[in-house]
């Protein structure tokens, strides 16, 4: 299943803030469609191209709450993206805000075999011994 999620996508350079959107795939952390907001890309390329770039973020926004995070981009081919560990953090933070779900009451709604909070099982025979 495909969930992408509309976002806001911020490029900041030494003196400027270049705004634009884009799309959010929850499952691979790849961000499609990006569309500039007030940037000729034609004329001046690149945001995060420029020597005085300095980073890139992201917003995740519903119903007035937002969701910021940290937005990587591959430099050669002009991919923006967020980390495996980001995409976590940005679906438990949206829970929260959004839901109202705490990150242990989302684990808990979790069908089992997806999330076990407990962590392995004890062994038999007590701490320490090889079986």
């Amino acid at each position: 299943m495909e969930l992408r999620v509309p976002i806001t996508i911020t490029d900041e350079q030494t003196d400027e803030v270049i705004h634009a959107t884009g799309l959010l795939d929850l499952a691979s952390g790849e961000i499609h469609r990006v569309e500039y907001q007030d940037w000729d890309v034609a004329q001046r390329g690149l945001p995060w191209d420029s020597a005085d770039y300095e980073f890139t973020s992201g917003t995740l926004s519903h119903q007035g709450k937002d969701v910021e995070f940290s937005v990587h981009v591959n430099k050669t081919t002009g991919q923006y993206s967020v980390s495996a560990t980001e995409l976590l953090e940005i679906k438990l933070k949206a829970a929260q805000l959004f839901a109202g779900l705490s990150g242990a009451e989302m684990l808990a709604k979790a069908p089992a075999g997806k999330a076990d909070t407990k962590g392995p099982a004890p062994r038999k025979g007590g701490p320490g011994l090889l079986h």
